[in-house]
């Protein structure tokens, strides 16, 4: 039997400057990333690391990473980083597309479904909610000050101290975030304490009603930057949401864990065309906790 094929991989930018890269074949799925030191189109390494990321889900889907455009208006906010999502999807695509968000691109991914209920078909957020944690919004605020003072190990720390699942895997994600720190952070633009000011500010709560799209949202009950509590309430907002929220997984590794993947394709890829899931079955605005 041959192997199958590599997934081809093509890069550029969007309209309005948006860096991409897009693996896969088949029908469209929009990747969110989360916060980048930059803006600018991923290169080398960095560039095999965002393509590693998106890979699983380009088995049967064109699948296309894309991050925040260059040059942000200090000033943005959500609303204006999730406009020019829609933008520039309705200049590439003619009809709404899956959109997957991470993290930070998670908060852009919900912000969009709101504002621009037309470009989105399904939608799934990992790791993020409608806002972030007190705690969350500290570390990022930090994070950037850290930045902006010329102490990258320290940002480096402070950030991936917040990602594990446990009090003994943050120390030693301190530790990674302050050896990775100088090099994460050598090339970073004003693009990245736009976006840090832009979240810490964003707040959608009154708005989930607005967001019309089927959504499932994946979280970890140890999420620091967020919170199990946070999770649920944003799902309950939904008026078509399925939460899965993973027992004892931080920010970091709930996408690590090993339903992920499948509770993803099950979500994005359903029997039929009324938009039902595969597999178990749950009603509009149900709650599903998900356990070890």
């Amino acid at each position: 039997m041959s192997p199958a094929p590599t997934p081809t991989r093509a890069y550029g930018t969007w309209p309005g400057g948006m860096p991409y890269l897009a693996v896969g074949s088949g029908p469209p799925l929009v990747f969110l990333p989360g916060t980048t030191p930059n803006h600018e189109a991923p290169v080398g390494v960095e560039r095999r690391f965002h393509a590693r990321q998106v890979m699983p889900y380009a088995g049967s889907r064109r699948v296309w990473w894309v991050n925040r455009r260059p040059g942000l208006d200090p000033a943005a906010t959500m609303a204006d980083i999730a406009a020019d999502y829609a933008n520039a999807m309705l200049r590439r695509f003619d009809e709404p597309v899956d959109v997957i968000g991470e993290s930070t691109g998670g908060s852009v991914a919900l912000q969009l479904a709101a504002d621009h209920p037309a470009v989105v078909k399904r939608l799934v957020i990992v790791s993020a909610a409608y806002r972030l944690s007190e705690e969350g919004r500290d570390t990022m605020m930090r994070v950037a000050d850290h930045v902006l003072d010329g102490r990258p190990r320290a940002a480096g720390a402070e950030l991936m101290r917040m990602t594990g699942s446990g009090a003994l895997s943050n120390r030693l994600l301190a530790g990674l975030g302050w050896l990775v720190g100088k090099p994460f952070f050598a090339r970073v633009t004003a693009d990245l304490m736009t976006t840090i000011r832009a979240e810490d500010g964003f707040n959608l709560h009154t708005r989930l009603a607005d967001i019309l799209a089927p959504t499932l949202l994946i979280g970890g009950d140890r999420d620091a930057f967020y919170s199990a509590e946070l999770f649920r309430q944003t799902a309950e907002g939904i008026p078509r949401a399925h939460l899965a929220l993973y027992s004892g997984r931080g920010h970091m590794n709930t996408a690590l864990d090993p339903r992920f993947l499948t509770d993803v394709l099950t979500f994005l890829d359903p029997p039929d065309d009324a938009g039902s899931p595969a597999g178990p079955r749950y009603s509009e605005g149900d709650i599903r906790p998900t356990s070890k």
